[in-house]
């Protein structure tokens, strides 16, 4: 192979071609920060140009590395001009370009490679579906206003996407990326689209970082903003803010780490979301933690249908201005803030199952009966025995108790009208049985008016020739306590006296039984 430059190189592609085969940095910035930012309106002339079939050629036919050295693609401050076609090629150099601008688009489809670096460099549009390397793929700080395509790819380790901005393409996709394997880490903190992010059936091994994003659908053509359908995490997903002091004055390609450590009460930028937000059927291995900002509008929805994870943090600052559905999703903990779920019977709980309740601020037990009659469907009898459940694990019998009473009360609503008036008795009287006090109140009641009503209206004894010693308060307690024999069986009753008397003896089963199972689940307690 020839160690000299092809003819027809510059100047510049020869230095390129020289520092290609040092392993070294070709950086040609002027210093000035104007001059040299890819994203403002200097004009780099032909001093700072390299030919994109120039770049092709060094990775897919270049030169051997000088004696000692290994050789590399690295560029600082570079315009490149024409299509880079790499689609299909074998790339085993390392590739790393800082602050460059490429006139036309990247296509490195089917390709296979080593580690890509692209940082804060400005690419129309890149085309790498399908594109599989053994370590990084890096985009950070990167504007890609037509779009970025990574359907099927697979990444060796990490795929860094931090402080990125992204626009759509035709079909209002800014990210398409289904199918991809990530076997490390998925960063994309801080990221702005304007358009869909999708990453439906996604697999990836650690995180998937979205700490910060902005994610802004294009409702005229796609109002998804983040499609996250039957997706693999094997660590955290994060929807949550970034301390604003992580980044700044950072000097590495991820930001957050590489700068000064934030104060903890310092600043944040949320996670924001306008348009849909789909994770439908994915599964977090570790924890899928939510706080930021969706602005829902008209039948726009944050679906966590069916998802599964040992833990669901639910902590948003303001509440979702849509619906936010849980249906048949199964978490462990589920630990959330009464603030931070929607209001107007948005929310969608159908077969909704969590372990454990881990309320991050205080979540009364009349805050969560709302929290679950603020449901977007009808009565659900199964939604009120799951939070029992999950109350009684917890050892809160009594609040287990009171949202078993709620749901009695929410399914007379739903009854006839013969049902209803049942019912209301019921639970005027007993409380549906979860209210033995207020049993133990009717049944004194009970007693006392009926020791008023014998004590002026005597029986006669059951013989005549026996008149036992008659008194009016036990002989009424002896109706009420039909088990209880106080030897006040000697009195014959007759006319209205004796419906009384049935009637006490009615309502001394109906009210007693009560009492007696109230007393005897504290006891048990005891």
């Amino acid at each position: 192979m020839a160690e000299r430059a092809p003819e027809g190189w510059d100047g510049v592609e020869q230095r390129l071609w020289e520092a290609y085969r040092q392993g070294e940095i070709l950086d040609l910035r002027t210093g000035e920060a104007d001059t040299d930012d890819p994203f403002g309106d200097a004009l780099w002339g032909p001093e700072r140009t390299v030919r994109a079939e120039v770049l092709a050629h060094l990775l897919l036919a270049g030169p051997k590395p000088a004696p000692g050295r290994v050789a590399s693609l690295r560029l600082s401050g570079v315009l490149v001009t024409g299509p880079l076609t790499l689609a299909g090629a074998t790339i085993d150099r390392y590739v790393e370009l800082q602050g460059c601008r490429f006139e036309q688009k990247i296509l490195i489809s089917e390709a296979a490679a080593s580690t890509l670096r692209f940082v804060s460099c400005l690419i129309p549009r890149l085309e790498a579906s399908r594109l599989s390397t053994t370590g990084d793929l890096h985009l950070a700080r990167c504007r890609v206003p037509e779009g970025i395509r990574l359907t099927d790819s697979k990444i060796g380790t990490d795929l860094l996407l931090n402080q990125t901005v992204v626009g759509g393409d035709r079909y209002a996709r800014a990210i398409s990326a289904d199918g991809i394997t990530v076997n490390q880490d998925f960063e994309a903190e801080r990221l702005e689209t304007n358009g869909e992010l999708s990453i439906r059936t996604a697999r990836i091994g650690g995180r998937l970082s979205l700490r910060g994003a902005q994610l802004r659908a294009v409702p005229q053509k796609n109002r998804v903003c983040l499609n996250a359908v039957r997706v693999n995490v094997g660590h955290t997903l994060y929807l949550t803010g970034s301390a604003d002091g992580g980044w700044a004055d950072s000097r590495g390609y991820y930001g957050s780490g590489y700068g000064r450590v934030p104060a903890p009460d310092g600043p944040i930028t949320p996670f924001r979301a306008w348009g849909q937000v789909r994770l439908s059927d994915s599964r977090f291995d570790s924890a899928c933690l939510i706080s930021g900002e969706f602005h829902l509008e008209g039948d726009d929805e944050l679906s966590l249908r069916r998802i599964q994870t040992p833990e669901l943090r639910f902590s948003c600052k303001s509440r979702p201005t849509g619906k936010v559905s849980l249906s048949r999703a199964r978490v462990g903990n589920l630990v959330d803030d009464p603030q931070a779920w929607p209001l107007g019977r948005h929310l969608g709980l159908t077969g909704f199952v969590y372990e454990n309740l881990r309320p991050i601020k205080p979540f009364t037990i009349q805050q969560r009966i709302a929290w679950l009659e603020g449901s977007s469907v009808d009565f659900q009898p199964e939604s009120y025995e799951q939070l029992a459940a999950a109350l009684r694990r917890d050892g809160a019998d009594d609040d287990a108790r009171e949202v078993l009473y709620a749901k009695q009360r929410r399914r007379r609503r739903t009854l006839p009208l013969p049902a209803r008036v049942w019912g209301a008795v019921q639970d005027a009287t007993v409380g549906y049985g979860y209210r033995p006090g207020r049993a133990g109140l009717w049944l004194l009641l009970a007693w006392v008016l009926g020791s008023i009503w014998f004590a002026t209206h005597p029986l006669e004894p059951l013989k005549a020739d026996e008149r036992p010693h008659w008194s009016p308060v036990l002989y009424t307690l002896n109706q009420l306590l039909p088990i209880v024999d106080l030897n006040q069986g000697g009195w014959n009753p007759g006319g209205l006296t004796q419906w009384i008397s049935a009637g006490l003896v009615v309502i001394g089963w109906l009210l007693a039984s009560t009492v007696v199972a109230g007393a005897t689940r504290m006891l048990q307690r005891g």
